[in-house]
Formats: structure tokens, sequence, C-alpha cells
């Protein structure tokens, strides 16, 4: 019969699948956020008495129940951390997740891996939303607000990775630092007008970056510009590029490897030689920033240990006894990695020939 699959089970008569009552529902009801809607039956001091009492009146009335997860936060431990990543694809994360993992697997966690796509708000709604489901988080790169990351240390035990906020512990991976080493690496080459490409608005590390990176060049008397922001893709290198090149600036800063090395396949393809008319240096240090052509000089961080440091210290709040309002946090130093995509600064006329400067015809002849 159209419509009816012959292999579908017998439904008695009268009977039909009821669907789950769930917090997205309660929401829609109520008109609020899923996450106030988690807050008010979860933490019901954290939302105010009209709305609390609105939102456990619609829970009651459409029969709304905790799953099972959510029991066993009454009663013990669900036994997992979820561990969120602003975007899965990128390589950065692979080194946080391998260290999460092994570090969660000796200590006989599970991990619940999160992708909330470079979106504050879906960081939020989901890390409310999933609630049940973990004893903790790690937020590797958080694009909450800093309002918003203490309110959420204050509700559960959470680490943040690259992020230095009040009240939240933290592992912060100290690429500010490392961004000083490239200036003074760029500038010892010759350059006189740097640039920084910018990542996304919402990253609390660009910020502290491009801070770093203006003192150093103060410092230096050089000339910094910032360019962007971008996103933290590869895809976005071929405008950075463009930018950079309508500057007139001989060496740039990336915000992370994607980004750069985006920069160096478009510079190629429009005929601009790296680093003999323009040098870029990357940040992270990530799986083929010296496979690239050329290999990219960049910052080179301590990845995988951040997410294992990061477990240590959430399961440290989560141990019997420990006072939760102690956060303990640590920082991890980062290191220039120097490779061939930085070269001593061309002359406006060595750049206008294509003639390659002294150095670079010294390294092709040797």
């Amino acid at each position: 019969m159209e419509g009816v699959r012959e292999d579908a089970p017998p439904t008695a008569p009268g009977a039909e699948a009821v669907r789950p009552v769930t917090l997205a529902d309660i929401a829609e009801r109520a008109g609020v956020a899923i996450s106030t809607a988690s807050r008010a039956l979860s933490n019901p001091g954290r939302v105010n008495a009209a709305t609390r009492e609105r939102i456990a009146r619609i829970a009651t009335e459409l029969g709304y129940s905790p799953n099972s997860p959510a029991r066993a936060l009454t009663s013990g431990r669900t036994g997992a951390i979820a561990v969120l990543v602003s975007d899965v694809t990128n390589p950065f994360y692979f080194g946080i997740i391998k260290g999460t993992q092994r570090q969660l697997k000796a200590s006989g966690y599970s991990q619940l891996l999160i992708d909330t796509e470079e979106s504050d708000q879906n960081e939020d709604d989901l890390l409310h939303r999933l609630r049940s489901s973990f004893d903790g988080a790690v937020l590797a790169a958080s694009r909450l607000s800093d309002r918003m990351l203490a309110e959420l240390a204050s509700q559960l035990p959470i680490v943040a990775v690259n992020r230095q906020t009040r009240g939240v512990s933290t592992v912060f991976i100290d690429t500010p630092k490392g961004i000083e080493q490239a200036v003074e690496h760029l500038v010892s080459l010759g350059h006189r007008d740097i640039a920084y490409v910018s990542g996304p608005e919402t990253s609390w590390p660009n910020e502290g970056r491009w801070r770093r990176f203006v003192r150093a060049g103060r410092q230096h008397g050089v000339t910094t510009r910032r360019l962007g922001p971008f996103s933290p893709l590869r895809s976005a290198g071929a405008a950075a590029a463009d930018a950079l090149l309508n500057t007139g600036a001989t060496a740039a800063i990336a915000f992370n490897d994607l980004l750069a090395i985006g920069m160096l396949q478009h510079l190629a393809g429009r005929g601009i030689r790296v680093p003999a008319e323009i040098s870029i240096v990357g940040c992270d240090d990530i799986f083929g920033a010296d496979f690239c052509d050329p290999p990219l000089t960049t910052l080179t961080a301590p990845i995988e240990q951040a997410g294992r440091l990061a477990v240590t210290l959430l399961l440290a709040q989560l141990a019997p006894g420990t006072d939760s309002a102690r956060r303990r946090s640590a920082s991890l130093p980062t290191h220039l990695t120097v490779r061939s995509s930085t070269g001593p600064a061309a002359t406006p006329a060595e750049r206008d020939s294509g003639t390659p400067n002294p150095a670079e015809q010294e390294n092709r002849t040797t």
C-alpha cells in the first residue's frame, strides 16, 4: 500500500509513538532559550522567580522527566567529560583531542566530543542541553564572553584552554609571548612594515596576540598593521593575501597556520615569491606546516600537553572534598620554529623587478 512500509512493525489500534519531551519543547512553549530552561530546572537560583515558575509549570504540564544520565547526576557521576572545540576539522584541535582522550582513558573516564562551529550561542546551548551527559567540561578556545564563562564556571566544573578569565581554571598556551619572538625574527631580517592577519573577533587569543604584536612593533620602531578579521580557515587565505598585498607590508604574521597556508597557496598562484617578496609566519605548528611550499615559519605550541593538563586540572575539581571555589591554572610556553617562509626583506626595487635579493640568490646557488 502506498505510504506504508511493508517492513514496518504493526501498530496497535489507537496507539501512537510518543516522543519524549525535551528541554527544547519546554523552552519553545515558555518562549525562552534552551539554556534558560535548563538552568531553571537544574539550578533554579540562577533564574528569576517568575520565569522559573513558568518553566516549572510547563515542564509539569508536558510531563517532562530528566533522562537517565540526569538521574545519574543525582546519585553519582556519569563517568564522561565533555570536550568542546570550535571546529573539529581544524588540525590544531587534533592535539587537544588526543591529549584529553589519553588522559581521560588513563583516569577511567570517557570523552564526549562537541563541535560548537565557531559559535558562542551553540557553545552555550550545547553545554546546557547536554549537561546531564557529563561531569565536567574542557573548553578549547571558547567563544563565550568573560561574563558568560565565569557564570558557567560557577555552575559546573570546567577548564578553559587558551583563555584567562577571573574565576575560571585555565590552561593558557602563551602564543602572545611567541608573537614577540616572531616580530624580533622579522625585524632581524630587515622588515620594517609588518601586518598582523587577524582571526575571529570572538577569539580571545586573537586579541592577546594583537596587543603583544603592537607592543613588540613599538619597541622595535616598525610599522604595524591589522588586517581582517578572517575566518581561521585555509579558504580565507586568498582574501587575506590580497589584503596584505594592498598594504605594501613586507611580512605578515597570521592568526593560525591554516590561514597562513591559504595565503601561501594564493600568493604562489599570483606569482608572488615567498619569502623573496613577502615573508609569512603562522601560529600553532599544526601537522602539515612543514610540508607546505615553502615550509612555514610558525609558533610551535605544546598542544597535546595542553589537553592532558586541562583534564588533570578538571579531575582535580571533581575529586571528593575539593573546594570548588579553589581553581588552578597553568601556562605553557611556545617557541618560534624558523623554516623557509621567512627571509630578508626585499627592497622596493627588488620587489618590482622580481630580482632575488642577495641572500636568496646565495641560497639558490649553494
